[in-house]
């Protein structure tokens, strides 16, 4: 007597962090690979049609897509914020006068209301001289922020350029170019500015 069969084999092939939704937090992960196999004896013999690769958390079990990789951490989502305050406000200086104490004094508070206690007159430097990804790292606080957030982080960084006087062309710029990258439209962005310099004149 024969005893044929269908089995699934996995293999890892890649382990992390991920949001749980089951758990509701960050848990460890392992990413899966596997395909059907046709058992004799219980033994894989014939290899067959592969499986959808998947990550599985560690805790509860629950699996997902491999697109769920793509969503942020907790962890990720609160460092985020600051690094890309750091990082718009380094962008805003470098599009004006990288010398002004009053942009450099606004920025640096800016960053530290975003989470960034400890961040001083030296790591305003480091990141005036560091050439990051600004669009990317834009992007991935954009996922998280609702569309007035969206306004209220450009509009902080606005106030960056205005607080040594009008914003230049450059500075204006590069406003938009944030927006951009922050997914808003030319006219969202527009009325952001224009709202943000009718607030600074009127003190």
């Amino acid at each position: 007597m024969v005893f044929l069969g269908l089995g699934f084999h996995f293999r890892v092939t890649g382990r992390g962090s991920l949001h749980c939704q089951r758990c509701g937090g960050d848990r460890k992960y392992r990413q899966c690979a596997g395909r059907r196999w046709l058992h004799v004896f219980f033994l894989p013999v014939v290899p067959l049609d592969r499986i959808t690769e998947h990550v599985q958390c560690t805790t509860c079990g629950t699996r997902y897509r491999k697109e769920v990789l793509a969503l942020p951490t907790s962890a990720q989502m609160r460092a985020v914020l600051p690094a890309a305050t750091r990082m718009a406000a380094a962008a805003m200086i470098r599009a004006g006068d990288k010398a002004s104490g009053r942009a450099r004094a606004c920025a640096i508070e800016t960053i530290k209301k975003a989470g960034a206690a400890s961040y001083g007159e030296s790591d305003l430097d480091a990141d005036l001289d560091c050439d990051a990804d600004l669009a990317a790292v834009l992007g991935r606080l954009a996922l998280q922020l609702t569309m007035p957030a969206h306004e209220w982080f450009l509009a902080g960084i606005i106030r960056i350029g205005l607080s040594d006087g009008q914003l230049s062309a450059d500075e204006r710029a590069e406003a938009k170019l944030l927006a951009a990258c922050l997914g808003m439209t030319p006219a969202q962005a527009h009325g952001v500015i224009w709202m943000t310099e009718e607030s600074a004149a009127a003190g």
